[in-house]
Order: C-alpha cells, then structure tokens, then sequence
C-alpha cells in the first residue's frame, strides 16, 4: 500500500479511484466493510483502491483548548490496519484550522475531482465534512451527477442492535470493558510502552512485574486484566494490573504486567499489551498475603482465558 502525506504527492496513477473518506480510528470491523466493499466493486473495472483520512484527527485540532481527545489507534497503527486490508493507497491529509476552514464544495472540487477525478465514492452512513459539516449524501450525489462521480451510502454494520462506532469502542474501553472492544474492533484493543523502574513488589510477593509506561493516553478502567503481552515476536501470557495500588496507597497511576511462565530482565524493552478480557475491578486489600491470595486466583483465572482465546482467536473481518 502506498501511503501519501500530502495533496502535492498524489500520483497520476490514481486518477480514476474508488475512493472512501474518514478519520477511521480503531480501522474497526464497520470501516473494514466499507474497505471490502470498495475492493469488490474496484477490482473488476481495474481501478485503484484508495481511502482518505486526516493527520492528525480532526477532533484534536478543533477541540484543542476543551478536555482532551483519546485515540483508539496511533497513525503508525492506523497505517499498518488499513494496509492489511489490501486498499491501494492511503492519503492522509494534513488537518489544520485553514484546512478546517474548507468548504464542502471546495473540497470536492479542488480534491477530489481536480486532483484525482475519483470514479465512485463510498461514504459512512452518518458521513458529513466541509467546513460547518455542510456535506453530506445528498450534497455529494448532487455534486457526483454534475462532476461525473458515483456516489453510494454504506450502511452501518451493527452489534447487538447498536452502531459499530469509534465512540463506542472508545467508552467500551474506558469503562473496561476490553472484551466487548476487542470483539467490535475485530481484535484486541493494545498499548505499546517501555518498561520502566518499579516499586518492586511484586518480586517480594512472588509475582514480578514490569510496569509498562504506555505511549497512548486512552486506558482501560482501573482493574486488572488477562493480555497477551508481545516481545521480539513472541506471545506470552500475562495478568495486567492498572490502578493506584490501593493496597499500598499509592498516588500514581501505574500500569504492572506479570508474564507468566517468563523469567528475565525486561528494563528498557518494549512490549505491546494485547487487552484479551477484564478479571475484576481494582480492590483494596488488608494487607500482603490477602493480595497474594487474590493474585493467585486471578492467574489461575487468566490462564483459562487466554488458553481459550491462543487457541481460538476471535479476530473478526
């Protein structure tokens, strides 16, 4: 897949696109349709597949000075889920306040028409953009029919009655619910961090931890969780605590991961959390050998889960 950074570096040779528009964080299994659809109708006519998001996301820069914006994916991220999905290309837009400040109509005309005289639009159920998010289905059919681009309206892929949504899985997340993310994402929702220096108490209680210093900002509720913690390609088993450590009244939020069945110095490295499902909340414990009885139960606990999960994942289109 090639990935274009700006308007001048579109090449000639996606002239004649299918195209598809949106912030598409998480890459969910709702964008991956919308992906799937684009490849099926483009491949027999021979025109190549391309998706068009924004960098960074459109609701960092207009809500910069309001409570911040957490995202489900990291651009690195976004870039590697949509590539697995075998579109063509990937444009990512700068997104600033003047080009906020677009109008609809320039927008199509100026982009996707003069730059890239698009063949087919494929647009979200609830799509708008432009300036005030003047565009919508009606105002791209219109501008379709007279520019000489089809237009079509996807509709939304749903769970359990409700909207497969980036908003959804974000609150899925933060209410800890990793299992309901992982299942609406078609994956597990993960976090990259160092690992950095500890308390070390784990050690003490028999259950070494690497605290983890997570890049991204968007976190599971506070609770403890069985994941899947990865390393230069390997898979390990791991319970993961994130909390304030109650127990021993801590003020900082820390993230602690026990790989199971693993012996070794992790300082320095780097490892991704793969969040499978949550064991229980954060509690508060009358002292070290109540802790270690409930660590021991929630090892046990864990194993189960991910035994079933390494042995069936249910990594979804």
């Amino acid at each position: 897949m090639e990935v274009i950074r700006s308007l001048e570096e579109i090449p000639r040779e996606l002239e004649g696109a299918f195209v598809t528009i949106g912030n598409f964080d998480g890459v969910h299994r709702g964008h991956r349709a919308i992906f799937r659809r684009l490849i099926e109708e483009a491949r027999p006519v021979g025109a190549p597949v391309l998706v068009i998001t924004f960098e960074p996301h459109p609701k960092s820069v207009l809500r910069a000075d309001r409570r911040p914006f957490y995202l489900i994916t990291t651009p690195e991220e976004k870039i590697r889920e949509i590539a697995a999905t075998g579109v063509d290309a990937l444009l990512m837009i700068p997104f600033n306040l003047d080009f906020a400040a677009l109008s609809a109509e320039a927008f199509v005309r100026d982009v996707l028409w003069k730059r890239l005289r698009i063949r087919k639009l494929f647009i979200g159920h609830d799509y708008r953009f432009g300036r005030g998010k003047e565009g919508n289905e009606a105002f791209l059919t219109r501008w379709g029919r007279t520019l000489g681009f089809a237009v079509e309206a996807l509709g939304a892929v749903s769970e359990s009655g409700d909207v497969i949504s980036s908003t959804r899985i974000r609150n899925a997340i933060f209410d800890g619910d990793v299992r309901a993310a992982r299942h609406l994402l078609g994956r597990p929702y993960n976090v990259v961090g160092r690992v950095v220096h500890g308390h070390r108490r784990g050690t003490g209680l028999g259950f070494p931890t690497a605290n983890v210093r997570p890049e991204k900002e968007l976190l599971p509720a506070r609770g403890v969780y069985a994941a899947i913690a990865k390393m230069d390609g390997r898979s390990m088993k791991s319970v993961l605590n994130i909390g304030y450590n109650p127990t021993f009244g801590d003020a900082e939020l820390s993230v602690e991961v026990f790989i199971l069945d693993f012996r070794g110095d992790l300082y320095g490295e780097a490892l991704e959390i793969l969040f499978i499902d949550r064991l229980r909340p954060e509690m508060k414990f009358d002292g070290p050998e109540a802790l270690v009885t409930q660590i021991r139960a929630d090892v046990a606990k864990a194993e189960s889960i991910l035994a079933n999960y390494m042995e069936k994942p249910d990594e979804g289109p």
